[in-house]
């Protein structure tokens, strides 16, 4: 078998089982109860922004807590919770990147798939256009026209198909930089509340400002995840506070633990 058919083998496995069973004489009914819609992809950076504090401000309040429950030393502290911040911040952007290219690079082999279907069979192609439309209520005529319209032209056909098939903005795929990037400054955001005071005041005051401002950050970050999710902002926001504040004292009573085993 040579490359070309191995090429058409890979493509058309890739319809969707709708698709296929359309092809073999399935009715327009069972095609939109089975395919349904799909949603479209979207470029991940909010959720890359909001999840990047949210991981930052708990992962490194862990952090601090526990040191400060190991020691009194302010430098101890400011040094973890620094280290910290950056290496959480490059590890938490080279696997957003990793991610957002992954998801990326599959969406551009759908495409390239549909391109060499719309290539090898535009009239099958067509038809599956016309059922689409069809199943969204159009009549018979109707849908064939437009169908027959939007196979006029290539490209147009291949947006088509990639958007009403596929679920798929060609002009939205998602950007790996633009993800990374979020990621990497949002986690030092969150990072950053929790170490700040050790920055600036003494130990003793240190660690309550940083409790303090980290409850605040807490409570904002609740309630953005909750216009993330749409569920209730108090909710979420005293969940968050919780969900902190418990990994806090965890980690707190760890270290305090081990500074008195060791002596520090």
């Amino acid at each position: 078998m040579d490359g070309n058919h191995r090429g058409v083998k890979t493509a058309k496995q890739h319809k969707p089982a709708a698709f296929r069973r359309l092809r073999a004489g399935g009715t327009v009914g069972q095609f939109a109860r089975s395919e349904g819609h799909r949603t479209a992809a979207q470029s991940g950076t909010f959720r890359a922004a909001v999840f990047g504090v949210n991981d930052g401000l708990v992962s490194n309040l862990g952090l601090v807590m526990g040191v400060a429950g190991a020691s009194t030393d302010t430098r101890y502290v400011l040094l973890a919770g620094v280290a910290g911040l950056l290496a959480g911040a490059f590890s938490m952007a080279a696997g957003e990147y990793v991610s957002m290219r992954a998801q990326r690079e599959l969406f551009e082999n759908q495409i390239e798939l549909e391109r060499q279907e719309l290539a090898e069979d535009p009239k099958g192609e067509q038809k599956e256009l016309e059922l689409i439309y069809r199943s969204k209520g159009m009549p018979n005529s109707a849908a064939a026209n437009l169908a027959s319209q939007m196979m006029s032209d290539p490209e147009v056909a291949l947006d088509t198909h990639a958007r009403e098939e596929l679920g798929l903005n060609m002009n939205e795929l998602g950007s790996p930089w633009g993800a990374a990037g979020s990621s990497f400054i949002s986690f030092m955001i969150g990072a950053i509340v929790p170490v700040l005071p050790y920055m600036l005041l003494p130990s003793s005051a240190a660690f309550v400002t940083s409790l303090v401002l980290s409850a605040f950050a807490l409570l904002a970050v609740g309630a953005m995840v909750s216009s993330y999710t749409g569920r209730s902002v108090l909710i979420s926001a005293l969940r968050m506070l919780l969900i902190g504040f418990g990994a806090a004292a965890i980690t707190f009573l760890v270290g305090s633990a081990i500074g008195v085993s060791t002596g520090l």
